[in-house]
């Protein structure tokens, strides 16, 4: 035999495949009928699900009544820092150039927000199989990390007003921080409904919304705090500032902190957390327990999105067994602990 001469029975995706090799790959979901198996002595082939075309990504922009109000809150910032910025470079103030900055970064991150809600209702592709909606878990996670470098550089600006002289605080910035408290509180309306610490995520864009809220929403905090820290120093109170800022930085940690460990939970991709780690456990030791199955092994257990568990699972299946039976029970275990969308290997 050549060299360069594959072996007989090779196959390029699996290897040495023999006539009785018996390796499945079987995928259901809850609203799927029963798939077609098709098995040859060295391949395995399934109908390929309707997917379009690779790179076919199509936004819909404004589609929906909350991207059309973020939309006009980008605006409004957008315009709002640039007015700043122009201001604060004819009349040197660096305090007004820093929020702008501020400000601009911030609306960096709503667009990538918008950009997700978009980008989520594009259909699945040959490149991206399960769909885009991931985006919008994404685009949350990026919210809530900027939040928490919020929090960070207020607690350092806290330190600084601590450090320094506050007989020379400047109190111009009181009409920036009223202008952009009327605007966020704006947003704030637009997403009240997830104006709330901890939210149970049914989708993808419960996600998204939140962290918008909670963007706007921190934002208001700072602006209010700001204004408090200006009157009380205006009335004389010792380390006002000092005082204003620290209790903001705390709030905006505790505002975002529970978004920001769900949005990466989903993103290490943990177990699903609607699903018993006992429960996960019981339904290995009833499928070990199958007279037909010999072992289980390589169960993983994650969510796509809120709301979209998948699984995958390795059943070594003994000689003679009815696979077709096995693969329906196992199903019917996990589909009951709310598993969307399971892939079963079967190996004998």
């Amino acid at each position: 035999m050549a060299m360069d001469e594959p072996p007989k029975g090779w196959n390029p995706n699996y290897g040495v495949v023999g006539s009785g090799d018996r390796r499945l790959a079987f995928s259901r979901q809850l609203s799927s009928s029963m798939p077609r198996l098709a098995r040859s002595d060295s391949s395995i082939s399934m109908p390929p699900p309707p997917l379009a075309p690779t790179g076919a990504i199509t936004f819909r922009w404004l589609a929906t009544r909350p991207m059309r109000r973020l939309a006009l809150l980008i605006a409004l910032n957008v315009a709002y820092s640039a007015t700043e910025l122009a201001i604060g470079l004819l009349t040197a103030r660096v305090g007004l150039v820093s929020d702008a900055f501020h400000l601009t970064f911030g609306c960096g991150i709503l667009t990538f927000s918008l950009f997700a809600m978009a980008a989520s209702r594009t259909k699945p592709d040959h490149l991206y199989t399960y769909g885009y909606k991931r985006l919008e878990v994404l685009a949350a996670f990026t919210n809530a990390l900027f939040l928490l470098f919020l929090s960070f550089s207020l607690a350092v600006e806290a330190l600084h007003a601590f450090m320094q002289d506050e007989s020379e605080h400047k109190h111009y910035l009181i009409v920036s921080a009223v202008t952009n408290l009327l605007v966020n509180l704006l947003g704030v309306w637009f997403f009240r409904s997830y104006a709330r610490v901890n939210i149970v995520y049914r989708k993808a864009e419960d996600m998204n919304y939140h962290s918008v809220c909670l963007h706007v929403l921190a934002d208001s905090v700072r602006s209010a705090g700001l204004i408090l820290a200006s009157w009380f120093l205006s009335l004389g109170v010792e380390n006002a500032e000092v005082l204003c800022l620290g209790i903001v930085s705390v709030a905006v940690f505790m505002l975002v902190l529970p978004l920001f460990k769900a949005t990466g939970n989903i993103l290490l991709q943990i177990a699903p957390g609607n699903v018993p780690p006992s429960a996960l456990t019981k339904c290995f030791r009833q499928i070990s327990a199958c007279e037909d199955v010999s072992e289980v092994c390589q169960g993983r257990f994650w969510e796509l999105v809120p709301g979209h568990a998948v699984g995958s699972l390795d059943i070594r299946v003994k000689n003679g067994g009815d696979c077709q039976s096995v693969l329906d029970y196992v199903h019917g275990l996990y589909q009951d602990l709310g598993i969307q969308d399971l892939t079963i290997q079967t190996d004998e």
